[in-house]
């Protein structure tokens, strides 16, 4: 007698992405790539209502845009009080060369992209290899 063996489908679950981004025109926009490429989003513009939203909600990534050398310090800051109380947590820089040599708190950084399938497969990679 050959057995049977039965394939359960588990719904496919959305990762969790925390985006930080002080731009208030381009938080939504990438906030929005970001959902139709599948994941689920939850956004602030400053890093201490970031901090709040980390502490309430487990995350896969936290996205932190990193605008200028101005935000160096407060993203840091952020990175690291997450990598302090949770050292698992995967965290990217969202931010340009420049900034990248500047900083090294963050698991991953991604690159400054005008390109939004470029964004978003940016961040499908960070998730998915860590």
């Amino acid at each position: 007698m050959a057995s049977e063996s039965t394939t359960v489908s588990l719904p496919n679950e959305k990762r969790a992405v925390l985006h930080i981004c002080c731009r208030e025109i381009l938080r939504p926009l990438r906030d929005q790539i970001l959902r139709l490429a599948g994941f689920e989003v939850d956004s602030t513009l400053t890093p201490s209502e970031g901090l709040q939203m980390f502490w309430s909600k487990h995350y896969d990534l936290v996205l932190i845009d990193v605008e200028g050398e101005d935000a160096i310090h407060a993203a840091e800051t952020m990175c690291s009080e997450i990598k302090s109380a949770q050292p698992e947590q995967v965290v990217a820089f969202v931010c340009n060369w420049r900034v990248a040599m500047m900083t090294d708190c963050p698991d991953e950084i991604l690159r400054t992209e005008f390109d939004p399938a470029a964004f978003a497969n940016g961040v499908r990679e960070i998730v998915t290899s860590h």
